[in-house]
């Protein structure tokens, strides 16, 4: 993991602003940034600012585009949609991007009269052409010596 001290880190996130771009500056992942915070107990810039969200969710309701929200406080387009639909449960904002339908419960499948081709039989091996084996007398039964 980066040397990245706790003073560094603070200075870096209100320059920086996330964890992505923190990480690209020291050549190592947003995950590392974020382990880096929680083992210093420094809170993401995003987290618990009630009166930003407030007025995200008010200019959204004015006509604003999730775009420009998101470029005002600096943030991710898909950051700037769950803060909105976290704090506006009763009306979730609409994507512009084509919404995933939940998959459609399946019916189960027909079985069809088509037949599977039949294995491949391993090629018989070639011997000498045996002739039908006669009928055996009953072994004779012998008695183990005992040493």
């Amino acid at each position: 993991m980066a040397r990245i001290s706790k003073n560094d880190l603070l200075k870096l996130q209100k320059k920086l602003h996330t964890d992505a771009k923190i990480g690209e500056e020291f050549g190592i992942t947003r995950q590392a940034v974020h382990q880096l915070r929680k083992k210093y107990g420094i809170e993401s810039r995003t987290a618990g600012n009630p009166e930003r969200n407030k007025e995200m969710v008010e200019l959204r309701e004015g006509g604003k585009t999730v775009e420009t929200i998101a470029k005002k406080f600096k943030l991710s387009i898909p950051q700037t949609y769950r803060i909105l639909k976290e704090n506006n449960p009763k009306k979730a904002p609409a994507k512009k991007t084509a919404a995933k339908k939940a998959p459609a419960k399946k019916a189960p499948a027909k079985k069809t009269a088509a037949k599977k081709a039949p294995a491949k039989k391993a090629p018989a091996k070639k011997t000498a052409a045996k002739k039908a084996p006669a009928k055996k007398a009953p072994a004779k039964k012998t008695a183990k010596k005992k040493k």
